[in-house]
């Protein structure tokens, strides 16, 4: 007699992860564009060489560093908004804690990437010799210090979709469709109760019975 054996069925990876996998690699690819956008816009500071090893900064250049920060700052709060907004209407059907969690996260590591690469992108074409003559003027590459303006990105884009659940007046935050509809998996997570005026109860449904209803009555 023929013996033959059935696989155990593997469990479906949840289609949420895999696309906030890719939101994320995406926004870690804007983060380092915003980075050479930062370095191509970002002022230098021009320093007075006066001897070997030691040197001025020209009157009003000492400004540009915070200039350089502030450019920064901007840059990483216009990426922040638009990727919460991105998050909050393209994906909309994937709304949730996950793609909550890869938007902070995916935030917090693009600021530091845009911060290496444009630092890396700046010393590059703002390149100086080591050891330059004295009476010479020479550009330091802008640079990112602290770290709070790398706060900004994922402080921004939390927000914007902080106000977005609070206005929600959806328990599934307006997902609408099942996420099995539109990614191949279900959503755990979602319900499909509603309460009082805005739907109808799960009791009314038909199919299911009231949890309220005296057992005893027939």
């Amino acid at each position: 007699m023929a013996h033959t054996s059935t696989a155990e069925p593997t469990r479906a990876r949840n289609p949420e992860w895999r696309v906030a996998g890719w939101f994320t690699a995406a926004l870690l690819l804007v983060s380092a564009l915003g980075g050479v956008v930062w370095a191509l816009l970002a002022p230098t500071e021009k320093v007075v060489v006066l001897e070997p090893g030691r040197g001025a900064a020209l009157t009003g250049e000492s400004v540009h560093r915070f200039d350089a920060v502030a450019v920064f700052v901007c840059i990483g709060a216009v990426v922040g908004l638009v990727s919460a907004v991105a998050v909050w209407r393209l994906l909309r059907r994937v709304r949730g804690p996950i793609m909550q969690c890869a938007l902070l996260f995916g935030s917090l590591a693009g600021a530091w990437l845009m911060a290496r690469c444009g630092e890396f992108v700046a010393g590059q074409l703002h390149s100086r010799p080591d050891h330059p003559a004295v009476h010479t003027i020479v550009e330091f590459a802008p640079t990112v210090t602290g770290w709070t303006a790398l706060v900004v990105q994922p402080l921004l884009a939390s927000l914007v979709i902080l106000v977005g659940s609070a206005l929600s007046t959806s328990e599934d935050l307006g997902a609408g469709a099942p996420v099995s509809e539109s990614f191949g998996g279900p959503r755990p997570y979602a319900s499909d109760v509603s309460y009082g005026p805005y739907g109808t109860a799960a009791s009314d449904s038909p199919g299911r019975a009231n949890p309220f209803q005296d057992s005893d009555s027939r």
